[in-house]
Parts: structure tokens; sequence; C-alpha cells
């Protein structure tokens, strides 16, 4: 643990110069006083430290000495791959792991491509959730994780939304997915490749059986997923009138002042009607006449409510 911090010590005064024992202890969670005898220790080692006393002092490395020690451990290359996602990192137990690896990463390249580098993280963050999209739980994600890294099969019990809501099954996971903040699984069972929710997933137990991944592509298969989603989610059509708010807010080009007629796809009744219901008085919806019946009943429902 001591030889570990002793290297992520030497990286930081690499990467950012003088730093005070304050600032060091700071960054590694450990006292002060452990930062003076970890600089003691550095400084037997043959490191040439200088240390200064003041407002202005600090520790930094003399004569522009450079450190060879960049090797990154098995966890550091994990989340090396991670480095866009530090929340995912984090989720997956390798917050502490990327840090350090980020540091390795930067001791390693020369001057000016470590500034490049800084400029991009200071100008640049990536935010994947949506606006409106709660965090999810993910209390079983470390273990999913650790079932996909050591390729060993699981039991889950996953809430599904169509009947039986609740089932229990071993798969094989087979690669972790983040999408729009959200986690997914993809894994082998008794009726093939799947893909779940991992917020879904009730209870989790790991096994000891191993299985081997046979030329699998998780890109690939996520890609086709993704395509087989699309095909599936828009087959239907509504005919609607638009205002041109209405029209915009549905991506379509509004047809002058007044109202546009025009066909736009949906996935069924269900998700039509609360789509359309959020537009307002800036939609009429001319057909499918069990869409607009819907919408006529929960509208005439609405306003005897408010009446009354």
């Amino acid at each position: 643990m001591r030889a570990s911090r002793l290297v992520t010590l030497l990286l930081l005064l690499q990467n950012r110069g003088r730093m005070t024992a304050g600032q060091l202890a700071e960054e590694l969670e450990v006292s002060v006083r452990t930062i003076y005898r970890d600089v003691e220790a550095l400084g037997a080692a043959g490191i040439p430290l200088y240390g200064a006393a003041g407002h202005a002092g600090g520790y930094r490395l003399i004569g522009g000495y450079r450190t060879r020690l960049t090797g990154l451990t098995a966890e550091e290359a994990q989340a090396a791959f991670l480095a866009a996602l530090p929340g995912a990192a984090a989720e997956l137990g390798l917050g502490a792991a990327l840090a350090t690896a980020r540091l390795k990463l930067r001791a390693a390249l020369p001057a000016e491509l470590r500034e490049q580098a800084e400029r991009i993280q200071e100008r640049f963050l990536l935010d994947a959730p949506g606006w409106y999209d709660p965090a999810d739980r993910v209390p079983h994600l470390a273990a999913v994780a650790t079932a996909v890294w050591a390729r060993r099969a699981v039991i889950l019990r996953y809430r599904r939304w169509r009947a039986p809501e609740e089932i229990e099954r071993r798969v094989e996971p087979y690669g972790l997915v983040l999408k729009a903040g959200r986690w997914y699984l993809v894994a082998a069972g008794p009726s093939g490749i799947r893909t779940y929710r991992i917020d879904q997933i009730l209870e989790l137990r790991s096994l000891e059986d191993e299985f081997i991944v046979d030329g699998f592509d998780l890109a690939g298969y996520w890609s086709g997923y993704l395509a087989d989603f699309r095909t599936r989610l828009h087959t239907g059509q509504a005919l609607v009138r638009l205002t041109p708010r209405g029209a915009r807010h549905l991506g379509v080009t509004p047809a002058g002042n007044g109202w546009t007629q025009t066909r736009v796809p949906i996935e069924s009744i269900d998700q039509a009607h609360g789509e359309f219901l959020r537009l307002g008085t800036d939609i009429e919806v001319l057909a499918p006449a069990a869409l607009r019946d819907r919408i006529a009943a929960t509208i005439r429902t609405l306003s005897a409510r408010y009446e009354s």
C-alpha cells in the first residue's frame, strides 16, 4: 500500500510541479505527517526532491527529473478505457484506479501532449444521463461486473414488464453496456443471448461455473440490438394536425403559420396517448380512431374533474 502511495506522490509532483505537504495529504487522503515520512523515503531512495518552507514553498522535483515507473496495473488498464466516464468507473469500483491510471498516462506523455490532454480535461465534460431521468439504483452492478471480468455464471432473479413479472434464470454474463446513464447486462441464457437492465435485477447469486466466450462481439451485438429495437419501436402511424409549436416539438417542418397536417410514426396507442397529451392544444389527432377516442375520453375525464 505504501509503495503504491509513494509512486502516486512521485507522479503527482511530476505532473503538477510544486505541491505543498497539505495538498499532497489531501490528494492522497493521508496525514501531513505521513507525507513528511514519504518524502524522506523518496529522498533516501535517490529521488531528487527539493522542499521549501513559507507561503510559496512546497515540494518539487529537481532538474526536470522524470520517472519511468509508469506501468499500469490490470485494474488501472481497465479504468483507462473508462477515462471519459469517471462516474461509470466509480460505479464499477474503479474510481481510484482511474485516478492513478490518469497520472501514469500523463507522466508517460511528452510535455506538449500532456498540456493538450490537460486542456481537454479542463474544457470538455461528458454528462451522459438525460435531464429528467432519475439516477438508477444499481446495487448489483459491482457483483455483475465481477462476474463479467471473471467469466463466471450467475443466477438472476429479475423483474420484467410482461408476465410472469419475476423470473429466475442462470445466465453467463458476456458484457456490460452503459446507455444514456443506464446500465445493461448482455448475457447468454436458456433462450440465447438477451439484454437485461441491471436496475431490474432483484437478486444475484454468483456461481463457481466458469464459461468461455468464443468470438462474441459485444459492440456488434449491441448495434444489432439497437437496430432491432428501433425497427420495433415505431410500427404504426397517426394522422395529426399541428400548430407550428406542436410541429417543432415533433420534429415536423411547419407549413406556414397555420395548422400542419401530417403523419407521424407511433409505437403504440398507449405510447402515443401519453406523448400527444403533453402537446395540449397544439395537436389534434385525426386517426387512428382508437387513439382519437382515447384522448377524447381522457380530456372529458380531466374536464369533469377540474369543473368539480
